[in-house]
């Protein structure tokens, strides 16, 4: 029980690590949240802080994500393969992108949480990760518009995860859905840009 609580609260507290308000400081002596759309995900770093330091904050938050799911291998209770496993992985995964989205580590303004979201879905099935990456990617290079890659890619995650791979899970087809509610729920402001045709590129600050 030791064990679990506390891979519970370090899936949080990784989740927490504001790597792009840490290394835009650090680097560029700027608070990521106060330049471009104000948000410290990893787009705005791309704006911001250029594509070096975007790109490390990235793949530092993916791994935020991946590694959340993995603190699973703590526990010696669950049986893995099980139901009850992969229940304690995407809820562990689903921590981390809470502590991404609401860190307590910078006033719990954070990230909309796709990279992380994306880490976890590395960790939980790489197959359908990548199949959404694989959208996205094919988005953005038409449109360079990230908010809009990142929509369409998780549209069709539930269609990798439930009709292309038909994971033998309950739990991660729910999963695959509840990415979607909570990408739509983040994405509030994008989406509303994208309809008003306003939304800008990944490159152009705003």
């Amino acid at each position: 029980m030791i064990l679990l609580v506390t891979a519970i609260l370090l899936a949080y507290l990784l989740g927490s690590i504001p790597t792009s308000l840490w290394l835009g400081r650090a680097i560029k002596g700027v608070d990521l949240r106060e330049h471009g759309s104000g948000n410290a995900g990893a787009t705005n770093a791309f704006r911001v802080l250029g594509k070096p330091i975007g790109t490390a904050v990235l793949l530092l938050d993916m791994l935020k994500g991946f590694l959340a799911v993995n603190l699973t291998l703590l526990q010696h209770v669950i049986l893995p393969g099980s139901e009850a496993w992969m229940i304690m992985k995407i809820t562990l995964g689903l921590l981390a992108v809470v502590g991404h989205i609401f860190p307590v580590f910078a006033g719990f303004r954070g990230g909309k949480g796709v990279a992380t979201i994306t880490g976890v879905g590395l960790a939980i099935h790489p197959m359908a990760a990548l199949a959404a990456m694989g959208v996205y990617l094919l988005v953005f290079l038409f449109t360079r518009i990230s908010a809009l890659g990142s929509l369409l890619a998780v549209l069709t995650y539930p269609v990798w995860m439930i009709w292309v791979f038909k994971s033998e899970y309950l739990t991660i087809r729910i999963f695959s859905v509840v990415v979607v509610l909570l990408v739509l729920i983040t994405h509030r402001s994008n989406i509303q840009r994208l309809v008003q045709g306003e939304e800008n590129s990944l490159f152009t600050k705003r």
